[in-house]
């Protein structure tokens, strides 16, 4: 897969966090919670893969859990720079740093997490089958591994054209693609009887904390770009040696012929080679 035309994630994360307030905290916080099952994380060590914004690190940190977080683009680690400054200054317990989940070197660095999270970023690495087992390689023995993957539909060689183009255009062509995208969405609800407008102000409240403006984006430029089944990704994470506590596959995709995330948490089922540090308390996923 040529990475020529990789989208600046980091703008759009920059852009976005102009929006971040109080809500948009508090609402991350609450998916974490119900991602996780849990409603702290005391004493955890959380490992933010492709921190983007920085806001579920934010999240993360507000909740109890000691933090690392790592973003390949150096937009996005100056991004997640300024919101701890903002909101945790001089915090000792929060480290940020610029790295890349395809270093296979990773956990010399970094050492194991009681919980590594990449919601929506493995799929974007340009090997991502790769990124997994090398997250999986990051989590402590009886730790968590939180990941949320594009499925797999008849759509996605489409989308990975249009992804490919997006990514390298100019902005002028960029805001042109936005606009009919947007277009043709406000006519399908038109179409289907649904209100655009209160979708549009209901999704911050419904997508993980993410206004649509930055979210159709995200979407539109998303590349590189993968996508994978649900039953090949709990196969994958199996022989990795977890077992998948629970998922989440009834995500809505986004507008038109989308591929949404599926998300899932697994439970590391075996001791593993790598732990540096073993957790402090045992995670409380349910089955």
């Amino acid at each position: 897969m040529s990475l020529d035309a990789r989208f600046r994630f980091g703008e759009n994360w920059q852009s976005f966090s102009a929006t971040i307030d109080v809500e948009s905290i508090t609402e991350a916080q609450n998916s974490l919670k119900i991602l996780l099952k849990r409603e702290t994380l005391d004493g955890l060590r959380f490992l933010d893969i492709g921190c983007g914004s920085g806001l579920f690190s934010l999240a993360a940190r507000n909740l109890g859990a000691v933090v690392h977080s790592f973003d390949f683009d150096a937009d996005s680690v100056r991004c997640t720079r300024s919101l701890r400054d903002s909101h945790r200054p001089s915090d000792p317990e929060w480290i940020i740093e610029r790295e890349s989940i395809l270093d296979d070197d990773l956990v010399m660095r970094v050492g194991t997490f009681d919980i590594v999270y990449a919601w929506g970023v493995l799929h974007h690495t340009g090997s991502m089958r790769h990124a997994i087992e090398n997250a999986a390689g990051l989590v402590n023995s009886g730790g968590v591994l939180a990941i949320a993957l594009y499925r797999k539909t008849l759509f996605c060689p489409l989308w990975t054209i249009e992804k490919r183009w997006y990514a390298s255009a100019s902005p002028r062509a960029q805001r042109m693609a936005f606009a009919l995208y947007v277009a043709a969405m406000r006519t399908r609800f038109i179409l289907t009887g649904k209100s655009f407008n209160a979708y549009v102000a209901s999704h911050k409240n419904n997508v993980r904390a993410m206004d649509f403006e930055h979210d159709v984006r995200d979407w539109l430029g998303g590349y590189p770009y993968e996508s994978i089944r649900r039953d090949d990704v709990i196969d994958f994470v199996s022989k990795l040696g977890f077992e998948c506590a629970h998922m989440n596959c009834e995500r809505q995709s986004i507008g038109l012929f989308g591929s949404g995330c599926d998300e899932f948490v697994f439970r590391s089922s075996a001791a593993g080679a790598n732990d540096a540090h073993p957790p402090r308390t045992a995670p409380a996923i349910t089955n």
